[in-house]
């Protein structure tokens, strides 16, 4: 992919998760876009600040139920009762998201997690919660155990539906992560989130997310919305066999969360690409030794190198092999030696270490003082980057 468009100094590099991610021009107070094969993060305002996130909490509390379901513990057809707190906390009569269930009713699994996913139900969290820890205060520690087990290092969960509490947080960033985990370890519950609607008790509710039906490939996930928050939506769509997932959060109103959710996912899909030009092991050039038996070394990257780029930018994006002159012999191989350092715009800068891949001993006396008669002992040195077969 980069050698049709890019010469061998020209790559736009991250390594893993994108820590050079463009920024993100969105009246949102939160945003970012991921692309979800590679979980490289490609734009973001704030990505990583923690954030009221409103009923996008419910993600989790289902993901603890997939869980489950995937392991044995729960099945499907298993039922939890509906309690007095879960009808008064997230019923009709509580103002707020709702399944409408009643108290005393004994619910399936399964029809609780089309609660909580289509109709956002604040009672049907509350009743897996209850049948699953005993009560919400437990779900909520275990939820936040969990997400930090699979790395969301910024989840802080206080309840199970994702009201106000002012130590209930998460990233946009661990939002995504959690689409990502959803998707990938659970895809035919993820099928779940592109219900259009669902009927309880007579009574039939659209899913919320306003991409479904308005944009090609959108299949989840899940709205929020508080005052304190905002109005918000992670959201992941598909097209030509590449996924992103964009999260928004603190807009005004449901038409701007459409407006730029819509708008965003359009970016994420038209406007980035991803691509790997280096993978662990491959050399990226040579670096000079000075008074060693060996005038250059090669170096490489340990890691395989997850580069994405805005389309926009590309004619921007420069890279260099930076380090420390002189290198001086002997340099054993596998000596970190210096940077792969990739600017975009003039803007913003990025690093990767690299790595001898050889050793140089010293040279014999008389070689070494020939070399160090042309040469400065020190400052700062730059080196040409090699191109990549990779695509």
């Amino acid at each position: 992919m980069f050698k049709s468009f890019l010469p061998a100094s020209l790559i736009s590099a991250c390594l893993l998760f994108c820590v050079c991610a463009h920024a993100l021009e969105t009246p949102a107070s939160h945003a970012i876009i991921v692309d979800f094969e590679t979980g490289v993060v490609l734009a973001s305002k704030n990505g990583e600040k923690p954030m009221v996130p409103a009923s996008m909490t419910k993600m989790m509390t289902a993901l603890m139920v997939f869980e489950r379901l995937a392991d044995g513990r729960l099945s499907e057809e298993d039922t939890f009762t509906v309690s007095e707190q879960a009808w008064r906390e997230g019923g009709w009569q509580s103002g707020g998201s709702t399944m409408g269930l009643a108290i005393g009713e004994q619910v399936p699994v399964i029809d609780l997690l089309k609660g909580i996913i289509v109709h956002s139900g604040n009672d049907a969290c509350i009743v897996i919660a209850e049948g699953i820890s005993g009560s919400e205060e437990a779900f909520a520690q275990e939820m936040t155990q969990r997400a930090k087990e699979l790395g969301l290092s910024s989840a802080e969960f206080r309840n199970a539906t994702g009201l106000f509490h002012p130590e209930h947080m998460i990233s946009s960033k661990d939002l995504a992560s959690l689409a990502s985990i959803i998707i990938r370890d659970h895809p035919d519950y993820y099928a779940l989130y592109a219900t259009r609607d669902f009927t309880w008790a007579g009574i039939r509710q659209p899913n919320r997310n306003p991409l479904l039906g308005r944009f090609e490939g959108a299949d989840g996930l899940k709205t929020g919305h508080l005052s304190q928050s905002g109005y918000g939506l992670t959201a992941s769509a598909i097209q030509d066999d590449v996924r992103r997932i964009v999260v928004v959060n603190g807009l005004e109103d449901e038409n701007a969360r459409r407006a730029e959710a819509e708008r965003l996912m359009r970016l994420a899909l038209r406007s980035y690409d991803v691509s790997t030009p280096y993978s662990s092991g491959d050399e990226v050039g040579e670096l000079p030794v000075w008074l060693g038996e060996a005038r250059t070394v090669p170096v490489v990257v340990n890691e395989s190198v997850l580069v994405g780029f805005s389309r926009a930018e590309k004619s921007g994006v420069r890279a260099e092999l930076r380090y420390s002159a002189p290198l001086k012999a002997p340099i054993e191989k596998g000596d970190q030696l210096g940077e792969l350092v990739v600017s975009f715009d003039g803007e913003r800068e990025m690093s990767v270490p690299v790595f001898a891949a050889d050793s140089v001993s010293k040279a014999g006396l008389v070689s070494r003082a020939l070399d160090g008669l042309g040469r400065s002992v020190n400052g700062s040195g730059t080196a040409p980057v090699e191109s990549s077969d990779a695509s």
